[in-house]
């Protein structure tokens, strides 16, 4: 970074170290520093603090060349956040709205309540409106929010529309088009992107009803999130439980924030999570892997505009929005899928990939042997196809073409073999297995992004930070 007038924020951000390091330099929590990156500046009362953290470290700035970045002072001009209206919907898991609500206001983002009238049987208006410090709206023909014309301006005004729970009876109304309370008027007159969280007893979530109204809803554009797996409050197991606030938070967040759209126009395919390689209908070979990583680069490429393709092994994470999810066991399923994806102007291989599969997969169970007359069992392995290698020689091979290497010894050397055995761009190399430090499952990641002509080390830090502040090195790649 020469001088801060050729750079915007994330630049800054990433000279200084990442979210946390510009957390610590400026004195101030998370959730500001999602407000500013959100609205692109700072208050200029931060300013000499960016410019005496930038100067120690050696770059060369000015104090008025920081004036680009800043805004109105937040004492003079309160900054405006991405603002959610969330619609609660009747059914008991309504009571996590509150523990999203919460969750998203952390995130940065301003909420707003909107509850039908059988969710107030559940949870009450003031609840709302005292957590989210908003009214909280539930009458289509309230005299005073309508004689401004109430459900308009409250559609118009949202960056996001969140339904929790999305019950089955609220679709049903919804890919209606109906208009019978304030909620499904709001549905129909925003003209925000809309995320709905299904909630529902399995035989509801089931019933063709219920699956005709889903597919409605997606053809024109709304999102999902969930259901998952699990208990439900009726007493029964199986897929129609909400999926949990925490998740739901960062999905509206991803939709909510309005970022640039540097890649857009750019196809992009992902691979994430796990292969899992039978050796019986009950056992398998795999690798440690939780998908978070992959399925944050994913949702952070789809935020910038790419049409991203995500092939991902068995993981427990819901699907980002605005991309298309290709769910796959093997190695040579995800070779397959990642073959069908092509071409594409970029792909990231993140999934940790089994090398192994049995030779021979039985499909019934194998038996312990019996140690009376056999002492051990043997498994014939054969290698799995390197998807990494195949692209890297591939007449359709990616523009740009991003590797992931998990070490435990010897990192840099290791990594940056492997970038040039795979013919791959770059490598996001990491060290993993120890003890103080885990990776797997972890939320946070710290890695060595190693290319043709440098080595950069990145902080630790979130990993949906870094997946951001890879999304937006790619875009720079581009010369976007």
């Amino acid at each position: 970074m020469a001088s801060a007038s050729h750079v915007d924020l994330t630049a800054i951000m990433t000279a200084l170290g990442g979210r946390q390091a510009m957390q610590d330099v400026l004195g101030v929590g998370a959730s500001a520093i999602s407000n500013y990156v959100a609205r692109g500046s700072v208050p200029t009362h931060v300013r000499s603090k960016l410019y005496n953290a930038l100067t120690a470290r050696g770059y060369q700035v000015r104090l008025d060349d920081l004036s680009i970045l800043c805004g109105p002072d937040a004492a003079t001009s309160q900054m405006k956040k991405p603002m959610v209206l969330l619609i609660i919907g009747g059914g008991i898991a309504a009571y996590k709205a509150l523990e999203t609500a919460r969750r998203m206001q952390q995130l940065g983002l301003d909420v707003t309540g909107v509850m039908t009238k059988s969710a107030s049987q559940f949870i009450t208006p003031l609840s709302v409106a005292a957590l989210t410090n908003q009214k909280c709206y539930d009458d289509l023909f309230s005299l005073t929010d309508e004689a401004e014309m109430g459900h308009i301006r409250l559609a118009r005004s949202a960056d996001l529309v969140l339904v929790m729970p999305a019950t089955a009876n609220l679709m049903a109304r919804a890919a209606c088009g109906l208009a019978d309370d304030l909620a499904t008027t709001i549905l129909l007159a925003t003209t925000a992107p809309i995320l709905m969280a299904p909630a529902m007893n399995p035989a509801m979530w089931a019933h063709p009803a219920t699956i005709a109204n889903q597919a409605i809803l997606r053809q024109r554009g709304i999102h999902m999130i969930g259901p998952t797996e699990g208990d439900t409050a009726c007493g029964e197991i199986g897929s129609g439980r909400m999926s949990e606030p925490a998740d739901i938070a960062a999905t509206a967040f991803e939709l909510a924030v309005k970022r640039p759209q540097s890649l857009a126009g750019k196809t992009a395919i992902v691979t994430a999570g796990p292969t899992v390689e039978p050796i019986d209908s009950v056992r398998f070979i795999a690798n440690h892997s939780s998908g978070k990583q992959g399925y944050a680069i994913a949702a952070a490429l789809a935020a910038r505009g790419a049409s991203v393709t995500l092939i991902s092994g068995p993981v427990a994470l819901p699907a980002p929005p605005q991309l298309q999810l290709v769910s796959v066991q093997t190695a040579r399923d995800m070779q397959a899928a990642v073959h069908a994806a092509l071409p594409a102007d970029i792909a990231i291989c993140a999934a940790a990939v089994a090398d192994w599969r049995v030779a021979e997969a039985r499909h019934a169970k194998l038996k312990k042997p019996d140690h009376r007359t056999d002492t051990q069992m043997q498994l014939s392995l054969v290698e799995n196809p390197d998807i990494l290698a195949a692209l890297g020689q591939s007449d359709q091979r990616p523009t740009l073409l991003v590797g992931f290497a998990a070490e435990t010894e010897d990192v840099l050397e290791n990594a940056t073999a492997k970038r040039h055995r795979k013919q791959c761009d770059w490598i996001v190399a990491n060290q993993v297995g120890a003890a103080d430090d885990p990776v797997f499952g972890s939320d946070q990641n710290h890695i060595m992004l190693i290319s043709e002509t440098a080595v950069e080390n990145w902080p630790r830090m979130l990993k949906t930070e870094l997946a951001d502040k890879l999304a937006d090195r790619i875009a720079m790649e581009f010369g976007t």
